[in-house]
């Protein structure tokens, strides 16, 4: 018999694994909790909430599922992992106290701060007019974020101090981010280049995978406002294999050991946000899940299993594992909704997904990853802001680009919108080699 799986969520990424997980010879039945029309091609959806906690861990007895995986933030801080162990069911992600390593800016920030582990100077506060004595003692540029989850959007970069006082009025006064603002982290602003290093994580070992590069801003060129992410590719030249050493060596296994050493080991994937600066290397925050849309194009250049990463996280050890990359690059554009990261609206038909499907299909080097969808009468309609993650293989970041936006330019709606620089950065370093 083969493995049962249940993965939890609904977005690009959750699409990424369920068509990931349905290659593995190890698994005879994939559910999805929620799922999305893109999900159903490769599980069956159910109709329960990612945060119905008590519902899910019901359903996973009830099938007697062998794995969970959870995808979103928001069920790992509430403690789903923690319910599936409790009744002895394998689960794919952190406990709830190690959760807060995303869960809780102020929680990551402290405890980097006491194991002396790379990170930007930092105070946290929650009476407003302190951080904003503090603020005006630091200047510009400066960095503001909520400690709580904010889906991607809380943390603002302001280069005038009249940019920082707006900042703090919309996490601290207007409350824009709900109890996420209760608690705001104020940092020093870093130059550099972002990365994204995701690993592996059996709760004391590490198994990096590829680099990849996220792009968070709304418009081309990086300018607007930042997004739950636009597009990414990996690999990055950013960050080359003698930085992935060292962000493992310097970042991510420290930030293991002292999760372990204060009593929250880590296991499942650990997601470092690092800001490059020539031999510099600093962390900008902690993740502890699978980025969206990282996700899209790591899955895609992985040709190993994944289930027996994902098993060896949850119950068992990395030791002596190792994972096979395909050597082209591949490159994810997001395509969103009109208006977001704003008000949006949803139900809007989307046209020309057969056509993306069958110039995917025929070279099986593009995917068309839903994100926002749901399905209404037969028809396929917008159901978030951000909607579909058109993704490809390539020679290069180059050739990986043309090909996605070849899918993408198939593919409407009324107001759609996407970026049409996703990998500039790498485009530009393969030009000038």
């Amino acid at each position: 018999m083969g493995m049962k799986v249940l993965l939890v969520g609904s977005g690009g990424r959750e699409h990424a694994l369920a068509w990931k997980i349905a290659q593995s010879p190890l698994v005879e039945t994939i559910w999805c909790a929620p799922g999305n029309p893109g999900i159903a091609a490769h599980a069956t959806c159910v109709n329960i909430q990612a945060d119905a906690l008590e519902t899910l861990v019901a359903f996973a007895v009830d099938q007697a599922i062998d794995l969970v995986v959870i995808g979103p933030e928001a069920p790992l801080t509430l403690g789903l992992a923690d319910l599936l162990h409790a009744v002895g069911i394998a689960a794919f992600g952190p406990s709830k106290a190690a959760a807060a390593l995303e869960g809780s800016k102020a929680f990551m920030k402290d405890l980097l701060a006491r194991h002396a582990i790379p990170t930007a100077a930092y105070r946290t506060f929650r009476d407003p007019e302190a951080a904003w004595a503090y603020i005006q003692a630091q200047g510009a540029p400066i960095v503001l974020k909520t400690s709580g989850l904010a889906a991607g959007k809380g943390a603002i970069v302001c280069q005038t101090l009249a940019e920082a006082k707006e900042a703090l009025e919309r996490i601290m006064i207007q409350r824009e981010f709900g109890s996420a603002g209760d608690e705001m982290v104020v940092e020093g602003f870093l130059r550099g280049e972002e990365a994204s290093l995701l690993a592996f994580v059996d709760g004391e070992r590490v198994i990096p995978l590829a680099g990849a590069q996220d792009h968070k801003a709304i418009r081309d060129g990086d300018t607007g406002p930042n997004t739950g992410g636009m597009g990414a590719y990996s690999p990055a030249p950013a960050l080359t294999d003698a930085l992935v050493n060292r962000a493992v060596e310097e970042i991510i296994l420290p930030t293991v050991r002292a999760m372990a050493a204060e009593g929250y080991p880590y296991r499942g994937i650990l997601y470092a946000g690092l800001m490059i600066d020539g031999d510099d290397l600093q962390t900008l925050e902690y993740n502890v899940r699978f980025g969206d849309p990282e996700c899209q194009p790591l899955l895609m250049r992985m040709r190993s299993d994944i289930v027996p990463f994902l098993m060896a996280c949850a119950t068992g050890s990395l030791a002596g594992m190792a994972i096979d990359w395909d050597p082209r690059a591949a490159l994810c554009v997001v395509m969103a909704a009109d208006g977001y990261p704003g008000h949006y609206p949803k139900g809007d038909a989307i046209l020309g997904l057969d056509q993306a499907a069958g110039l995917a299909g025929a070279s099986a080097d593009s995917m068309v990853f839903h994100a926002g969808t749901r399905l209404d009468n037969n028809q396929v309609v917008t159901a978030g802001g951000r909607v579909l993650g058109v993704t490809a293989l390539g020679q290069g970041v180059a050739e990986a680009q043309r090909r996605a936006y070849e899918v993408v330019r198939r593919i409407s709606w009324k107001g759609v919108q996407f970026r049409n620089d996703i990998g500039y950065r790498a485009v530009a370093r393969e030009q000038q080699a």
